[in-house]
């Protein structure tokens, strides 16, 4: 969404958004989890020892995109906004830090609800 939004980009600006860009609707890192997830309990089944540890670490690693990143994210646009500030009044020069970094719980649903999708049809179909 946010590429269609934006100016002309060059081929490598559009590379690096589309690898690099961290955040975004759908969340990648739930879909990742969520499929292996998926993946391992339709292969080991649910009662499996792998299960356990790949549901688990999953809800870490959500958790970690919506909460803790998200988190650092409102604090470098707070960072941003006091550091433009101080250029406009002490005329020093501020490089802003990058600001979207994590997801909202939506985009993490959706993320999840992608990679459950995704790891089911490939295996049934």
């Amino acid at each position: 969404m946010l590429l269609l939004k934006t100016k002309k980009r060059n081929g490598r600006e559009l590379l690096e958004t589309i690898i690099w860009r961290t955040g975004g609707m759908p969340s990648s890192h739930a879909s990742m989890v969520s499929a292996m997830t998926t993946s391992i309990a339709i292969i080991e089944g649910v009662r499996s020892n792998l299960f356990a540890v790949s549901f688990f670490m999953s809800l870490i690693v959500m958790r970690d995109a919506m909460g803790v990143r998200r988190s650092s994210g409102m604090q470098a646009k707070s960072l941003n906004n006091l550091g433009h500030s101080m250029e406009d009044r002490l005329g020093i020069e501020y490089h802003a830090v990058k600001e979207v970094q994590g997801h909202a719980p939506l985009e993490v649903v959706v993320g999840a609800l992608l990679g459950i999708f995704i790891a089911a049809a490939y295996a049934f179909l």
